[in-house]
């Protein structure tokens, strides 16, 4: 058994742990030999925390010895390299954070400790979350295990490339227009963005306030709903975090979906959609419709300016939240500058790269005084409308279906030079951040040996259905056993 204990899900490996055929310590060196194995082609993971590990996975096993063992307790995983840790530098992908030494924890990172389940490293990502590819990264960009030359999509990139190669079972990933899902369905596996405000921002470096949420990427939705559990709550320290109860999401899996009632946005099947993509979700869709779900055409008539209005509302808050990386109090500082403004500019010049410089400029911009009014206060009243398609929809459906990606992933370098073409990959999942509403990306099928995803959304708070949703889907077909080659 122990040659395949990479091939666990999160809920297998807890199975087996529970039933004494297998320690944390031998799951978590199992991680760390596989990471060794394969991240030099991948990528994936830039830090690997091995003493740390081995001793959080021997305090584990006393832990479950001594009867004080929960879900989590003992199961490696993987941290987006955007949330603090004190055990490892936090880097954001970026050379203006590659010394950044947190002197604490996010919440979410405290929160998975006291669980129990075991950091083995940092997963590799685009610079601040900004990007559809993960290759935008200082360290270097990240491969797709299905096929190397390909992108695991953005910004999770690292977390979703270590779960599809079974580095780890599960990661931390963030979602700021589509960073959880796009990258789950490039690679074949799980994620779910929850709820704006249902997981803490609190040691999250934040892209764009309004927008930026902590989720999970998993094989299945099974394990996504146990380490979500663990991840949600209020926390006083994080303002826009939201005081409302958490349901044991795992719990409400084997709820059945018949007569559950599925919309199908009319605008999610048009221009833009790959033929073969649209294919393998209609034959999702009637996979749902053998279990008992309804489908129901709806419109989100506002769709279109989704993409437009993410673009000018990102930005703009990652112009202000950057501003805080001056060279001055921390973050990458040039050397012998001249004076305060060349230490400025060549600090900001040295440590930010070329997507981010692209995205601070556009957010400038729109917030000047001549253009607010615009650009940035006409996207947030564009914002309202898309969030109030949703609300329309929901009066008459249970969940919102559809592609989650207009194409499965393209190679390395397709699209560097083309950066609209690139932010157009957003085009399906922009709309549940500008709404705060919870997304998950499952997988549905492959297009040219590729993998495709599907995407769920749900009403505000309601992740326990599109979880439910997601696992029915998963027990009645073997997309997310998938693995490629090389596992």
């Amino acid at each position: 058994m122990s040659a395949d204990l990479h091939t666990l899900t999160l809920a297998q490996m807890h199975s087996a742990l529970q039933a004494g055929d297998v320690s944390s310590r031998e799951l978590v060196d199992h991680s760390l030999k596989r990471i060794e194995a394969t991240n030099p082609d991948l990528n994936a993971i830039l830090q690997v925390d091995v003493e740390g590990a081995q001793a959080s996975a021997d305090a584990a096993d006393a832990s479950r010895s001594a009867g004080n063992a929960g879900p989590l307790t003992g199961i490696p995983m993987a941290h987006k390299d955007i949330f603090c840790t004190k055990r490892l530098n936090t880097t954001c992908g970026s050379r203006m954070l590659e010394n950044f030494a947190a002197p604490y924890n996010a919440t979410v990172v405290d929160r998975l400790n006291e669980a129990g389940m075991v950091m083995v490293g940092k997963a590799n990502m685009d610079e601040f979350a900004m990007g559809s590819s993960n290759e935008n990264s200082y360290f270097g960009s990240v491969g797709n295990p299905w096929n190397k030359e390909y992108v695991p999509g953005g910004s999770s990139g690292g977390s979703a490339a270590a779960v599809a190669a079974r580095m780890v079972p599960a990661a931390t990933a963030t979602d700021t227009g589509g960073s959880i899902r796009q990258p789950a369905a490039f690679c074949g596996i799980t994620g779910i963005k929850p709820t704006y405000g249902r997981v803490s921002r609190y040691g999250m470096i934040a892209f764009a306030s309004s927008l930026d949420q902590g989720g999970v990427v998993a094989a299945t939705a099974e394990d996504c709903a146990m380490m979500l559990h663990a991840m949600s709550g209020f926390d006083e320290r994080d303002s826009t975090s939201a005081d409302v109860e958490v349901p044991n999401f795992a719990a409400g899996l084997n709820e059945s979906i018949k007569g559950l009632t599925i919309g199908l946005p009319e605008e999610y099947f048009g221009d833009g959609l790959e033929a073969a993509v649209g294919d393998a979700v209609q034959a999702g869709i009637k996979e749902l419709e053998a279990l008992g779900a309804n489908v129901k055409s709806i419109s989100l008539p506002n769709q279109h300016l989704c993409i437009p209005a993410y673009y000018v509302v990102a930005p703009a808050e990652a112009s202000s939240n950057l501003s805080r990386f001056d060279g001055v109090r921390f973050g990458h500082r040039c050397e012998d500058p001249k004076d305060l403004e060349d230490l400025y500019k060549r600090s900001r010049g040295e440590g930010f790269g070329p997507e981010v410089i692209r995205r601070i400029m556009i957010g400038t911009y729109t917030l000047s005084a001549g253009y607010y009014d615009a650009y940035y206060k006409k996207a947030q009243q564009i914002r309202r409308l898309i969030s109030d398609d949703f609300d329309k929809a929901f009066e008459s459906v249970d969940v919102v279906l559809g592609p989650t990606t207009p194409s499965p992933a393209f190679k390395r370098g397709a699209k560097t030079d083309d950066p609209v073409s690139m932010y157009l990959n957003d085009l399906y999942t922009v709309s549940a951040n500008l709404s705060g509403l919870p997304g998950l990306s499952m997988p549905c099928g492959f297009v040219n040996d590729m993998p495709v995803g599907m995407q769920l959304v749900g009403r505000a708070f309601d992740e326990s259905r599109i979880l439910a949703v997601a696992h029915q889907f998963q027990q009645a077909t073997d997309w997310h056993q998938k693995m490629p080659a090389t596992v």
